[in-house]
């Protein structure tokens, strides 16, 4: 049903991936992005967009997105490029080729959408929550569901390896969601360790960075630390936690990515069956049918600790959230078929 627009992405995805800088580096570098457009930029800055607003919801991942919009092969393979090389090229005042070896126009543009994907749609996201959560839920149930539909054409044969790595995806997602949340502490090797596992959450499919650092317990001393830098109340020990955290991300970043990326071209189906898990795993987290317990029904809603209700039981509209999910699913996939016949994609 797809396959034109995500056979393009690939494509550029692939020559990313097999462009390897050991031979010649030089040419390597111009060879890995595509010739640039202004169109491309305007897709990729939506794209970025899409992934902000995800990262603005409890239990969404920007990497599910991503992977729905076929752009997630890519963005791994730019990231694990920020390397040696990358080095070597910016101290030789090589910005140009620099630039094109890890695909900054790419990651530019993406980045410029994430941002204000958060910034624009966190406070109407933040007051949906509060206000209207199972409506909310509902949508991005609806949303997921027809996404894992779709993806799963990523795997191009599904036998016992695939199977086996779907399998433990959904159980891995399972089990992270249903974790206590724990108390945490700010040593800097326990901090350096939570950003580290974090950051991975965040380039992988189903599962929220900000719900694992919750998980260790480290959220709120981290956003209180960043606010209070924007504030310009720092001491010395809150930069040396500030710098050990962005240090820990960096880490985790750059070591996850050029595994993920290895995974993808040596083992592209049976990788893209356990990312494909990970989502169905993760899609609990978004059912409709829950609400906050009373101890924590004031809290704010990452802090909410959340409990499921029958359908016998459910004090609002059942049909009205039944009808988002299914609306939800069917804008998806006529996105999808739309984005098929018009084929807009960077040209290779």
């Amino acid at each position: 049903m797809h396959q034109a627009e995500h056979h393009a992405e690939d494509s550029v995805a692939s020559r990313a991936a097999t462009d390897e800088p050991a031979s010649c580096p030089a040419e390597a570098a111009t060879k890995l992005a595509p010739s640039p457009t202004v169109l491309g930029d305007i897709v990729n800055v939506v794209r970025g967009f899409c992934m902000g607003a995800a990262d603005t919801v409890p239990g969404v991942s920007g990497g599910t997105v991503a992977l729905i919009l076929g752009h997630y092969q890519r963005l791994v393979t730019c990231i694990s490029r920020i390397d040696s090389h990358f080095v070597s090229l910016l101290v030789q005042s090589k910005f140009r080729e620099a630039g094109r070896y890890v695909d900054i126009r790419f990651l530019a543009a993406l980045g410029v959408g994430i941002a204000t994907g958060i910034v624009s749609l966190a406070g109407v996201m933040h007051w949906l929550l509060d206000h209207k959560q199972p409506e909310t839920f509902a949508v991005f149930f609806g949303l997921i569901v027809a996404s894992i539909w779709i993806v799963k054409s990523y795997v191009k044969k599904w036998s016992v390896p695939q199977a086996v790595a779907c399998g433990a995806g959904i159980l891995a997602a399972v089990a992270i969601t249903m974790m206590p949340m724990g108390e945490g502490n700010m040593s800097l090797p326990f901090l350096f360790l939570s950003a580290s596992v974090a950051i991975c959450a965040m380039i992988l499919p189903g599962i929220s960075g900000a719900f694992v650092l919750l998980l260790f317990g480290v959220y709120h001393p981290v956003t209180g630390l960043i606010k209070d830098a924007v504030r310009g109340n720092v001491t010395l020990e809150s930069l040396v936690q500030i710098v050990v955290f962005a240090s820990g991300c960096g880490f985790g970043l750059l070591a996850f990515s050029r595994l993920l990326r290895w995974m993808l071209e040596h083992h592209r189906s049976t990788t893209m069956a356990g990312l494909i898990g990970l989502m169905i795993g993760s899609v609990g987290k978004l059912w409709p049918l829950q609400q906050a317990t009373p101890e924590t029904a004031n809290l704010e809603t990452k802090f909410r600790q959340m409990e499921f209700v029958s359908a016998s039981q459910w004090p609002g509209s059942i049909s009205l959230l039944i009808g988002l999910a299914i609306g939800a699913a069917v804008l998806v996939i006529v996105i999808e078929s739309l984005a098929n016949k018009i084929e807009v994609d960077e040209p290779s």
